[in-house]
């Protein structure tokens, strides 16, 4: 019999950990744009079609492991997936063509599918909801953290050994970390922190209910996914971009572009967490308000600094724009679980994934095609740079939709928790 540990900080811990994995594989293909361009004579939107392949299975299976994970052991489906899609990634390495690559970056989504959907219902279940806002903000970490390891470690060792021991390296992590969520955390009991929860598990009509019917969570999906779509596809380029710009080896560019999409938002999105804990159970706006100021500012910011064509003063103005738009992460995700009832979690948190993963898809193929549009009058440089200099400003847009979630949140959130201990099985019960 496994003896296994219910501390909910070593939980956290080690699904952050399989959390950042997941990130480093996902996101480390953005360093070897480059490489894989030139072996395969790709243009920018073909390359872009890395991370539709990824996106393919991983919204599908996604939704239908999360609806499993609602009934099972959550910590298996985590384990085994991943495993699962660190398998896929040396497969990447492996690829000797594109379209044995695309489908090597296929089954990375689908391993992904499988680990990810459950980790935010297990944290919600360790930390009680006045805590979830940091908690989540901790596990939401991994993008930041995943994008400084792919970015740095991956641009260095594809300048050293090739793009292909990229993959073959960036798998090792994740095969150790699946053991160790397996063999030391434990499973926690659903709903422990809401009490009066139901023990059934409500229809996936009741969770769409839930994110779509009520007007802060629909809201606040719609922001975070235009958000998520403009972030992927800034970092998809933004090292291809200091190689055309600023002529950087790929382990310069990559050290650049990794402490640009790390430290300013792994500092932002524990920041906007802790803050939204302290002000939040006052205010429930302040959950929608800070991510909507901080957007409102950055976004602009960022299309200026792309543009400059000074190094260091793009570095640096970059720098303080994704502090701003990347502190929605984690408080996005602690306020719509706790709009979740306890067995909604997984499957809203499978939802928003697929949301995440077409956004994750779209972000870089549209500024792949716009940037070879404007490549034919500017440049290959100048084209990427005013191509990203427009997705900068779309975080204005995004900021919108969460000024509107931030008005009806106190309202949304009262009447959710008025109906804490229903069934949810229908529409009504979902809000």
């Amino acid at each position: 019999m496994i003896k296994r540990s219910n501390s909910p900080w070593l939980a956290l811990a080690v699904i952050a950990s399989i959390a950042t994995v997941g990130f480093i594989d996902r996101i480390v293909v953005n360093v070897l744009v480059e490489p894989v361009k030139a072996e395969f004579g790709l243009s920018d939107a073909q390359v872009s079609l890395m991370a539709w392949a990824f996106a393919l299975l991983n919204i599908v299976a996604g939704l239908v492991v999360a609806r499993i994970a609602e009934r099972v052991r959550r910590l298996t489906l985590i384990s085994f997936g991943t495993v699962a899609w660190s398998l896929a990634t040396a497969a990447c390495g492996w690829a000797g063509s594109w379209v044995q690559l695309l489908v090597a970056r296929m089954g990375v989504g689908l391993g992904e599918a499988i680990g990810l959907p459950g980790n935010q219902s297990v944290v919600a279940d360790y930390f009680p909801a006045n805590k979830r806002g940091l908690a989540i903000s901790c596990l939401l970490l991994s993008p930041p953290l995943g994008a400084f390891i792919g970015f740095v470690g991956g641009g260095w060792i594809a300048q050293e050994f090739g793009w292909r021991m990229t993959f073959l390296i960036a798998a090792i992590p994740g095969l150790v970390m699946g053991f160790v969520a397996w063999f030391f955390v434990g499973e926690p009991r659903r709903g422990q922190h809401d009490p009066g929860a139901s023990e059934d598990v409500p229809p996936i009509s009741a969770v769409l209910a839930r994110l779509f019917k009520l007007p802060s969570a629909r809201n606040l999906v719609i922001g975070s996914a235009l958000a998520a779509m403009l972030g992927f596809g800034l970092n998809f380029f933004f090292a291809s971009l200091m190689v055309r710009e600023f002529d950087l080896g790929l382990a310069e560019a990559g050290l650049y572009a990794g402490l640009i999409a790390s430290l300013p938002a792994a500092l932002s999105v524990v920041g906007t967490g802790w803050l939204g804990d302290r002000f939040g159970e006052r205010s429930p706006k302040a959950y929608a308000l800070i991510p909507a100021v901080s957007m409102l500012v950055g976004g602009p910011l960022y299309a200026l600094a792309i543009t400059r064509a000074d190094l260091a003063l793009l570095l640096g103005l970059v720098c303080v724009a994704t502090f701003l738009n990347f502190g929605f992460l984690g408080i996005t995700y602690a306020t719509l679980q706790n709009l979740m009832h306890p067995r909604m979690r997984a499957t809203a948190a499978a939802i928003l994934n697929g949301v995440y993963g077409v956004a994750g898809g779209l972000g870089p193929s549209l500024l792949g095609w716009l940037s070879d549009s404007l490549s034919d009058s500017q440049g290959a440089a100048r084209g990427l740079a005013l191509a990203m200099a427009a997705g900068g400003l779309g975080y204005l847009w995004a900021s919108a939709h969460y000024f509107i979630a931030a008005r009806r949140l106190p309202a949304d959130m009262a009447a959710v928790r008025s109906a804490v201990g229903m069934p949810d099985h229908g529409e009504t019960a979902g809000v």
